[in-house]
């Protein structure tokens, strides 16, 4: 077991795009932190005894809306029913304006060890229109302090916001560095379904989202980055040598993880697993004793179509030898079949045994992923 994955599922407001699962009230905030406890502490004979925990990652919602007294009580049960490695990475996600210095403060004398910071934008016009709950000086202020306690930190951007021009996105990827973060994450503005954002783009109060004008920031952000020696490890992740995300590389490397809160996911391997993402019936079942989730055995063709994704949008590719040894020849030869027409228009190239995207198809990955899937082969 890699890693456990921990959802806060509470938020102090809405932004426009977000399509997590969160409540803006905190009413059950005790209830769920003793649920939380319960799943962790359950969920434990799934997991083998000589299996070492080496990353726990606090996401959400916004975790940093606990005391550091709420967050360690949950770390206790961790370290209380599971084998946690000498250095495991600790995370936190946090927002700008949960971090006043005495609670940075408080997380570094914490077992928390990695700050991931929601900055989104450095600009007050871009933050309102996303509705976030911090403003462009907290987000600069709270950068300022953490930095003085944590090395450790990732900071969060957006890019593809209608209305911001090239020149502001060169002066948030700017900002960002001038805080010497050794990790950034950044991703495409998106219209999800169940968010404010369709309505307002609706109604007119915001403008569509430019495919256009996420590509260029997007190719913007790898040259600037690259320059600055930040390795492109996964499509929407950037770090400096040593300080890849190892909760999110084991993820992408197809590691086994416990999710635990309303809406985690988990793997194991074989099966896939997801709690119910109702925080009032969440509770309700663990303090049943009750595991909250489904559970879906996974065929050879969803394992095969996963590592296809997950390896495409990384720097270790996807490799032949893999999918022989573990699919077997006929996927292997699919894949080389559907790949052919992506080498030719130079968007994948073979290096040896193993497929990537090139540079010209990193912002498209997704969809040429999508292109090698195999609906059924069994």
């Amino acid at each position: 077991m890699s890693g456990i994955y921990i959802h806060i599922p509470f938020c102090k407001q809405a932004c426009h795009y977000c399509d997590f699962h969160f409540s803006t009230s905190m009413k059950k905030k005790d209830e769920m932190i003793t649920a939380l406890c319960n799943e962790i502490k359950l969920r434990k004979p799934g997991v083998n005894s000589n299996e070492t925990i080496k990353t726990i990652y606090f996401g959400g919602g916004t975790p940093t809306v606990l005391s550091i007294d709420e967050l360690q009580r949950i770390i206790d049960v961790v370290y209380k029913y599971y084998q946690v490695a000498d250095k495991a990475e600790i995370t936190i996600e946090a927002n700008p304006d949960d971090l006043t210095e005495e609670k940075i403060e408080l997380l570094a004398k914490s077992n928390v060890n990695r700050l991931s910071i929601g900055i989104q934008s450095f600009f007050e016009e871009d933050l309102k229109m996303m509705n976030r709950a911090h403003n462009a000086k907290e987000a600069k202020k709270c950068l300022s302090l953490a930095t003085r306690y944590f090395e450790n930190i990732s900071i969060d951007l957006i890019y593809g916001i209608p209305n911001m021009s090239i020149d502001r996105w060169k002066q948030n990827i700017q900002l960002a560095l001038d805080f010497k973060a050794p990790h950034i994450s950044c991703y495409a503005l998106t219209v999800e379904p169940n968010t404010a954002l369709p309505k307002l783009i609706e109604k007119g109060k915001i403008p569509s989202i430019d495919d256009s004008l996420a590509q260029k920031h997007f190719e913007i952000l790898v040259e600037s980055l690259e320059n600055e020696g930040f390795i492109h490890y996964e499509l929407s992740n950037f770090g400096k040598p040593g300080y890849f995300s190892k909760n999110n590389t084991a993820y992408w490397q197809g590691k086994r993880y416990l999710g635990i809160g309303p809406s985690a996911h988990s793997y194991n391997g074989k099966q896939r697993s997801w709690n119910i993402n109702n925080n009032v019936k969440y509770i309700k079942a663990l303090q049943q004793n009750l595991l909250p989730r489904e559970i879906e055995d996974l065929t050879i063709t969803d394992t095969y179509n996963e590592y296809i994704m997950t390896g495409l949008r990384t720097i270790w590719g996807v490799s032949l030898q893999k999918i022989e040894k573990d699919f077997g020849e006929k996927y292997k030869e699919y894949l080389l079949k559907q790949a052919q027409k992506h080498i030719d228009t130079h968007l994948l190239f073979l290096d040896g045994d193993t497929l990537f995207v090139t540079k010209k198809g990193k912002f498209l990955s997704d969809g040429i992923a999508s292109d090698l899937f195999l609906l059924n082969l069994e």
